[in-house]
Parts: structure tokens; C-alpha cells; sequence
């Protein structure tokens, strides 16, 4: 038996494939496992895949639905202390809402407000929120009847005592539920 030299240097084997190939070929078997997923997931209960999803990578509960954000604003002041009725005619309110609202997706917010004082109540229940409630009412009103904005897409609030305002804010919606695209 012959000893080899240990400092013998053997040639590098050449590599059997190139490694851009082995790359490809782990994108496309990730890629067929996404189809096939989908696949799958098709005639799947929605709501039970989401929730093992979920469960999954460690949420609790979904996330509550929050309203969407203000992108722009318009109001109506000057109302008398305790009246719901409109100080004037809301023209310029309604050209604001018909513009902001051209997309489908684009809900109102109408919030109504009262200065907080003893007198700025609702005269038969002595509620300011009540008072604020028609307020806005009165305003969401006027929008619907100029046909500036379907009704669907108009929601009612109060706002914080401070002053006897209605104020109207326009949200992007396209992920809220009710809202047609």
C-alpha cells in the first residue's frame, strides 16, 4: 500500500449546476406552492383560513374597523343657541361636498356641535347631544335633497361642546364595508 502526500491539492469540483438555476428553481417551486395555496384556499371557508392565518402568527383578534382618516373639511356655523334650523342656505357647502365626493369610494362624516353652554340644548329633551344629533342631521339633510351625496355614503356623530357648528369631513373608504365601488 502506498502513502499519498498529504499536502497533495485535489482540483475544486467544478459545481454539477450553475447557481443561478438552483435560484430559479427555488423561486418557481415557491411560486407553484403559491397557485397551489390559492388554489385550495378557493373552496376553503374564508373566514376559518383568516382566522388559522391569523392564529398562526399570533393575533389575538382581528383589528376593529376604524373610520377613515379626514382628508379635507367643510362646515356650517352660526346656529342659534338651541335651534337645529340652518343660519343659511349651504351653497357653498354643497359645491364642496359634490367635488370631494365624485369618487365612489369617498364617504362624509357629519358631526354636529354645541357651545356647551346651559341654552345650547334641545328645547322638549334638554340635551345638548340631541341638539348637536338634529344639527347634523339638518345639514346631512340639505346634502341629500341638493343630491351632493348619496345617502349611503353620509355618516351622523357629535362632536365635543365648543362651538355651534355642524363640520363635515371627507374619508377615503374603499376597504370600509356598506361602501360601493
Amino acid at each position: 500500500m502506498s502513502a499519498l502526500p498529504l499536502d497533495l491539492e485535489l482540483p475544486d469540483a467544478a459545481p454539477a449546476r450553475p447557481v443561478w438555476l438552483m435560484t430559479l428553481a427555488d423561486l418557481a417551486l415557491l411560486l407553484v406552492g403559491f397557485f397551489v395555496f390559492l388554489q385550495a384556499s378557493q373552496q376553503l371557508d374564508q373566514r376559518a383560513l383568516a382566522k388559522g392565518i391569523r392564529e398562526g402568527f399570533g393575533v389575538q383578534a382581528a383589528a376593529p374597523a376604524t373610520e377613515p382618516m379626514a382628508v379635507s373639511a367643510g362646515s356650517v356655523g352660526a346656529f342659534a343657541r338651541g335651534s337645529a334650523v340652518l343660519p343659511h342656505a349651504p351653497d357653498a357647502l354643497i359645491a364642496w361636498a359634490r367635488k370631494s365626493t365624485r369618487d365612489n369610494r369617498v364617504i362624509l362624516r357629519v358631526a354636529g356641535a354645541v357651545d356647551g353652554s346651559a341654552a345650547d340644548v334641545d328645547p322638549v329633551t334638554s340635551s345638548g347631544a340631541v341638539l348637536a344629533a338634529d344639527r347634523a342631521r339638518a345639514v346631512a339633510t340639505a346634502l341629500i335633497l341638493a343630491r351632493a351625496v348619496p345617502a349611503d355614503r353620509i355618516t351622523l356623530s357629535t362632536s365635543r361642546p365648543g362651538r355651534r357648528v355642524v363640520t363635515v369631513t371627507t374619508g377615503f373608504a374603499a376597504l370600509t364595508a356598506g361602501v360601493r365601488q
